[in-house]
């Protein structure tokens, strides 16, 4: 008898990550994940409607506790992300790598910026009111405030194309969007769901109330919709709708997204042309936040 014993691989099954845990998808159902070369790598929850819409009721009961957080310690709870996103640095590069094509120094690369693009946000928690909000001058003797509030759920469609987009674009819209107190359920990109799908694990254990960040795998085109015509998604992000026409299409969403008066970010123009390493701004930190107005009497 051979001393020489074969063993079978435990291969990983991703989950979905909605509400702080990880459920299968109520569909039952997977699909498979290809590298560029149409190479199988795993297999993903193929998520419904139904999953979009239990992720926007755990994003809701999310709102009041994530937006009551002092931003300094929302801060403080991006910083932890990046902190354990580079604990997994290797398995992240691993998966970039394979889901984009690039090489290993260029996957390395696009996730040090990812980590980077974390920490940067965490640093603009508590600065963006300086430059959303202010004293307003008023003719009277009012003091006159404005101050930024989040917009509450924000729906988002994660990069499907373009430098980088499996996890340094997908960073480079979750990201703002916490950092100034909302919470969010994002649509995975179809065919690169798994930097999506692990980055999961690491919110979870990153001091991240469970959901303030849900992600959800499956095809845009079901996923999408619901989130665009939710009545309790208060915004939408598209930047992932490049379908040309089709439920999954930009122009569709932003139609749906228009019946409940939800804010609306669009897709640039030619996804597969951007480069996600390029600096951000402060344009995503300010497309979702509200300003509130106060006035109060002088001399009293």
């Amino acid at each position: 008898m051979s001393d020489v014993v074969s063993r079978l691989d435990v291969l990983k099954t991703y989950k979905l990550y909605v509400g702080g845990k990880f459920p299968r998808s109520e569909s039952g159902r997977v699909y498979e994940v290809t590298d560029s070369k149409g190479e199988w790598l795993a297999n993903a929850p193929l998520g419904t409607r139904k999953d979009a819409r239990d992720a926007v009721l755990a994003a809701r009961a999310a709102v009041k506790g994530w937006a009551g957080t002092t931003a300094y310690n929302r801060g403080q709870v991006l910083y932890r992300v990046a902190e354990m996103l580079q604990g997994r640095r290797e398995q992240f590069a691993a998966e970039v790598a394979l889901s984009e094509g690039v090489g290993p120094k260029k996957a390395a690369a696009l996730v040090d910026a990812a980590i980077d693009r974390w920490v940067w946000y965490a640093g603009w928690t508590d600065k963006v009111a300086q430059i959303a909000g202010g004293a307003n001058p008023v003719a009277g003797p009012f003091f006159n405030l404005s101050t930024p509030e989040p917009t509450g759920v924000v729906g988002i469609v994660a990069p499907q194309a373009g430098y980088g987009h499996s996890l340094l674009g997908l960073v480079s819209v979750i990201a703002p969007a916490i950092a100034t107190g909302n919470t969010v359920v994002v649509a995975a990109a179809a065919d690169a769901p798994l930097p999506a799908l692990s980055l999961g694990e690491v919110l979870a254990t990153s001091d991240v109330p469970g959901g303030v960040v849900n992600i959800i795998s499956g095809r845009t085109a079901d996923i999408a919709p619901t989130l665009a015509s939710h009545q309790d998604v208060n915004a939408v992000d598209l930047t992932g709708a490049i379908a040309a026409d089709g439920p999954g299409a930009a122009g569709a969403l932003e139609a749906a997204a228009a019946d409940t008066l939800k804010r609306v970010v669009r897709p640039e123009l030619d996804p597969f042309a951007q480069d996600w390493t390029n600096a951000p701004g402060t344009d995503r930190l300010l497309s979702f936040l509200e300003t509130k107005t106060v006035w109060h009497p002088m001399g009293i």
